[in-house]
């Protein structure tokens, strides 16, 4: 089992950025970040193979950065240019099993199928 500890988050204004962060427990094949709004379904929005591959959903591609850590298992969400549909609960998520899920295709991530994720963390933009 993977615990995951999330920090990061806030609310800002249109155009300023955040980070979020986030630790695994035991090693992990890729990391990630998927997020949520009331009333619709879980959008993958970065991966990150632990060997250092990331990938990104298209509404995000070119706005947000992840990478790992300078901790083994740790990954870090920079969010730039923010707008307001980026107003979400984002959760970190980390894959153990399967490594196929931490591919993103046709401009979109699969985070939101990882095995394992965080408590989440709000993101509001206004």
């Amino acid at each position: 089992h993977v615990q995951l500890v999330e920090s990061g988050g806030g609310s800002v204004a249109v155009g300023e950025s955040l980070r979020l962060s986030c630790v695994a427990s035991a090693n992990v094949y890729c990391m990630g970040w998927f997020r949520q709004v009331p009333g619709k379904g879980r959008e993958g929005v970065a991966a990150l193979e632990m060997v250092g591959t990331k990938r990104y959903g298209n509404s995000v591609k070119g706005r947000f950065t992840i990478a790992r850590g300078s901790s083994e298992n740790t990954a870090y969400l920079l969010m730039n240019n923010l707008k307001p549909e980026d107003t979400a609960m984002y959760f970190c998520a980390a894959e153990a099993v399967d490594p196929t899920l931490c591919r993103c295709s046709g401009g979109r991530c699969y985070t939101q199928d990882f095995g394992y994720f965080g408590q989440g963390t709000q993101v509001t933009v206004s």
